[in-house]
């Protein structure tokens, strides 16, 4: 079997300082954090999941969450209004949306300080998702300078941030979508491997090097059930270090989420 990178261990102890920093929030600045979810009615069942997974742990760390359900046409004039409630320090919304035109519209609308998923163009965070990609191999010590690293996919989520945040660091980034007509040779020279494009078992294990590291952040719903980027014949491999099927990069990008709120929240305090 391939050895993980399990983003559930990581949480545990990330988890544990953010809920000292909120019940010091509480009784001495008297703030109690509040995250605002806003996802459209056509959200899927893997959007569902991951807003139930975010309620559950915000609970654990004594963060309050609204999540409403609003209208495509009236989410821009919904945040707006979350822009001027003091009483709500973070703001996002679920993509992706059924009309995806609308997208970096409405994620520029949210105020950049309460922009915690960082999709905004001018948001005060990075993207949570990109940073908890980061995290997760930072945090087992997978060593990134000088290796060639491989991003399949240019989302606004995922792939565009992560591979823009690692190039600003200097690092040998390839970002990979489907225009790109060499994957499976730049795939084969990459010591390390992320994928994020929602096509279920689009990384096959003839495309991944000997000894490579892998992170799926990819999601897909398929007859019921959450399915990601790469084939299950990766991670039947000895050689190959990989995220889990499930408690990978998930965990940690909702924890990231809180740790930006929870920022949002001491710079209320002014404690930042």
């Amino acid at each position: 079997m391939s050895k993980e990178l399990n983003g559930l261990e990581l949480q545990g102890f990330i988890k544990e300082r953010q809920l000292r920093q909120v019940r010091n929030l509480r009784q001495e600045h008297k703030i109690i954090p509040k995250l605002l979810i806003i996802k459209s009615p056509a959200a899927s069942p893997v959007i569902d999941t991951y807003v139930r997974m975010k309620t559950r742990y915000a609970e654990d760390i004594m963060v309050e969450v609204v999540v409403e359900t609003v209208a495509e046409v009236d989410i821009k004039g919904r945040i707006v209004q979350a822009n001027l409630d003091s009483s709500i320090q973070g703001i996002i919304v679920q993509l992706p949306l059924e009309n995806s035109s609308q997208t970096n519209e409405i994620c520029n609308t949210i105020d950049s300080k309460k922009d915690v998923d960082g999709l905004g163009e001018s948001a005060m965070y990075p993207s949570a998702t990109a940073q908890a990609i980061d995290w997760l191999l930072a945090g087992y010590n997978i060593e990134l300078e000088g290796k060639h690293i491989a991003v399949v996919g240019s989302g606004k989520l995922v792939g565009n941030p992560l591979g823009q945040m690692w190039k600003r660091r200097g690092l040998l980034v390839t970002i990979l979508d489907d225009t790109s007509t060499n994957v499976s040779e730049v795939l084969q020279a990459s010591d390390v491997v992320v994928s994020a494009t929602g096509v279920p078992r689009l990384i096959k294990s003839g495309q991944v090097k000997q000894g490579a590291v892998v992170v799926d952040a990819g999601t897909a719903s398929e007859n019921g059930a959450i399915v990601g980027d790469v084939d299950p014949e990766v991670r039947k491999r000895h050689d190959v270090t990989i995220t889990p099927v499930k408690g990978g990069v998930g965990p940690l990008t909702y924890t990231v989420l809180f740790d930006h709120l929870i920022e949002a929240c001491l710079r209320q305090a002014g404690k930042l």
